[in-house]
């Protein structure tokens, strides 16, 4: 793994499509019961999760279009306060008395433009966002993992032909964004495992734990080290 650009030689659309793909063939399989079903978001059930990807093309779309001034205006206007997660839960409540198969076809479609209007950008194109101008690959990148920690967040199905490099995929966009943002954090992936050290603290996490933690899902048992639980979590 070429620590100096985690990212080489992948392609963010192409897994933006995959993870998508996914969240959509275990969508379509749902009944009620299935639908209700609690996920690991707290407070959400399957339905939710739902919810919340269909209200985020709100700003994912605003991003695109370079206006992101009407959707906060739209958001005073409504009395969304409490940042993203405010928004969140905003987008989620907006559509709990919509029937789901409303909200599924919502997501499908702006959700497919998204992807659509992403890579014809260009991964070197800048994009408009809450944080300022960003690359249009390196905010796919953002919304690859958050599609992968949503799917395994529902419990959409994973093959063994493929977790093996999708595990992989999220260590190198973990291991990048750690180092965008100068946590501070020193993370060494090696063998089948990502050795870490923050703040005179270290310790040695396999893959698909590395993975958990850079996302914030590492159960509440976990033996991790808090501060550098608290030092992974770069993509939640």
């Amino acid at each position: 793994m070429a620590i100096s650009d985690p990212l080489q030689g992948l392609d963010p659309f192409d897994i933006f499509d995959a993870e998508a793909a996914r969240l959509d063939r275990f969508f379509s399989t749902l009944d009620d019961e299935g639908w209700r079903r609690p996920s690991r978001c707290a407070g959400w059930s399957v339905r939710d999760v739902l919810g919340h990807l269909a209200g985020e093309e709100l700003y994912n779309h605003a991003c695109l279009d370079g206006d992101l001034d009407s959707l906060f205006a739209t958001l005073a206007r409504e009395g969304v306060g409490g940042g993203y997660n405010g928004f969140n839960e905003w987008c989620v409540q907006q559509r709990r008395d919509l029937p789901v198969a409303d909200v599924l076809e919502e997501w499908r479609g702006k959700n497919a433009e998204t992807r659509a209007r992403m890579r014809a950008l260009g991964r070197d194109a800048s994009l408009t966002t809450s944080a300022g101008p960003y690359p249009v690959g390196l905010q796919t990148f953002h919304y690859d993992s958050e599609y992968a920690t949503h799917g395994d967040d529902v419990g959409a199905p994973v093959s063994a032909e493929e977790a093996g490099a999708r595990t992989l995929w999220r260590v190198r966009v973990g291991l990048f964004v750690l180092g965008e943002q100068g946590s501070g954090v020193q993370a060494e992936p090696s063998g089948d495992h990502v050795d870490v050290r923050a703040d005179g603290a270290t310790a040695r996490l396999p893959y698909a734990e590395f993975v958990e933690a850079t996302v914030g899902r590492l159960p509440a048992d976990h033996p991790l080290d808090s501060g550098i639980a608290a030092a992974l979590r770069c993509l939640a």
